[in-house]
C-alpha cells in the first residue's frame, strides 16, 4: 500500500508528451514518498500515449483523467484544485518539473503558517532542453520580493506589493483547499488568471506566504502559452483589464496605495519595455512601434487615473 499522501500534485496536460515525462519523473525523485499525482489530459496531443505511459510506470500514487471534453487553460487548473485529496495541492505544469525538496519545503511552510492559503517559493528558470536562462523582467522581480525569509503578504500592503512586481511565480503555488474554500480561478482569462485570483485573496482578508529558496524549475520556452500571448501582445491587453479592475477595487475598499500601484501599471509597462529594447536591437522597427503604442496606453491609464471593470 503506498503512504498516506501529505500533498497532491495536479498536472494538466494538453501538449508536450517529453516535458509531461520530466514533470512526473520530478514528482517521483522528491525526497518524501508522501503524495499523489494527478495528470489531467484536456484531450490535447497523444492522449493514447499519455494514458500508456502513466500505465507502464506502475505507480499507484499517478493517476490519469482525461477530460470529457477540451476544458482549456483555466478550466482544467480548476479540475485540478477539486481533483486533489489532501488539503495541499499544487498544480505542475506538464512542462514544468519540480526540485526534489519541494514537497518538504510546502509541508514546512504550511505547519508553520496554518492561516497562509497558499505557499510558495522561488523557481530556477530553464529552457527548453533544460538549461538556465534569465529575461530583464524576471530579474526585475526578484528585487522587489520582501526582504523577508518567508516573506508573507496581507492587506494593503500585500496588495500593493503584488501589483508593484507580479513577483508570485504562479506554478510554484501550493494551495491550502480548506482556505480556498470554492474559489477558483476566474473563467475568461488566458494570462492573468493567477494574479486575479491572488488580488482577490488579498483582498478577501487571506496571506499569501512565499520563501526566497528556489524548489521549482520554470521552463521558458518559445511554444508556452506565455510566450505566444506576449508575442500576440494579448498577454499585455489583460494585464491592462486587469490591473485597471483592481485599482477600482482597491479605491472602493479606500486602499490608496493599492489603487495607485495599480492604475502605475509599472512592472507590465516595464516587459513592454524590455521587448521594445529587443526588437530595435533586432531591427524590428514595425514590431517596436506596436509596443510603444501599448506601453503608451500604459502610461496614459495610469496618469489620468481613469479605470474600468473587465
Amino acid at each position: 500500500m503506498p503512504p498516506t499522501p501529505r500533498i497532491t500534485f495536479a498536472i494538466p496536460f494538453y501538449r508536450g508528451l517529453g516535458w509531461l515525462g520530466e514533470a512526473i519523473e520530478s514528482v517521483r525523485a522528491q525526497r518524501i514518498a508522501e503524495w499523489r499525482a494527478v495528470v489531467l489530459d484536456d484531450r490535447g496531443e497523444a492522449s493514447e500515449a499519455v494514458h500508456e505511459r502513466i500505465a507502464g510506470l506502475g505507480d499507484p500514487r499517478i493517476e490519469y483523467r482525461a477530460n470529457p471534453a477540451t476544458l482549456g487553460m483555466v478550466g482544467n487548473w480548476n479540475r485540478g484544485l477539486d481533483a486533489a485529496s489532501t488539503d495541499l495541492v499544487t498544480l505542475l505544469h506538464s512542462d514544468d518539473r519540480l526540485l526534489p525538496h519541494y514537497a518538504e519545503q510546502m509541508l514546512s511552510l504550511a505547519e508553520s503558517h496554518p492561516r497562509a492559503v497558499a505557499l510558495c517559493c522561488a523557481a530556477e528558470l530553464i529552457d527548453a532542453e533544460g538549461r538556465p536562462t534569465w529575461t530583464p523582467a524576471d530579474s526585475y522581480k526578484r528585487l522587489l520580493v520582501p526582504r523577508a525569509e518567508p516573506w508573507r503578504l496581507a492587506g494593503e500592503a500585500g496588495l500593493r506589493a503584488l501589483l508593484r512586481g507580479d513577483f508570485v511565480m504562479c506554478p510554484t503555488l501550493c494551495w491550502r483547499r480548506s482556505r480556498l474554500g470554492a474559489r477558483r480561478f476566474e473563467p475568461g482569462w488566458r494570462q492573468v488568471q493567477d494574479l486575479e485570483l491572488l488580488a482577490r485573496l488579498l483582498l478577501d482578508g487571506d496571506e499569501i506566504v512565499g520563501t526566497h529558496r528556489a524548489a521549482y524549475a520554470y521552463r521558458r520556452h518559445p511554444e508556452s502559452a506565455t510566450a505566444r500571448q506576449s508575442e500576440d501582445l494579448s498577454r499585455f491587453e489583460e494585464e491592462f483589464a486587469l490591473y485597471d479592475r483592481l485599482a477600482a477595487r482597491a479605491g472602493e475598499r479606500g486602499w490608496r496605495g493599492a489603487e495607485r500601484a495599480a492604475r502605475r501599471k509599472a512592472v507590465v509597462r516595464l516587459h513592454l519595455g524590455f521587448r521594445i529594447a529587443a526588437d530595435l536591437v533586432a531591427l524590428r522597427p514595425a514590431a517596436a512601434a506596436r509596443k510603444l503604442g501599448y506601453w503608451l496606453r500604459g502610461s496614459g491609464a495610469a496618469s489620468s487615473g481613469s479605470g474600468g471593470t473587465r
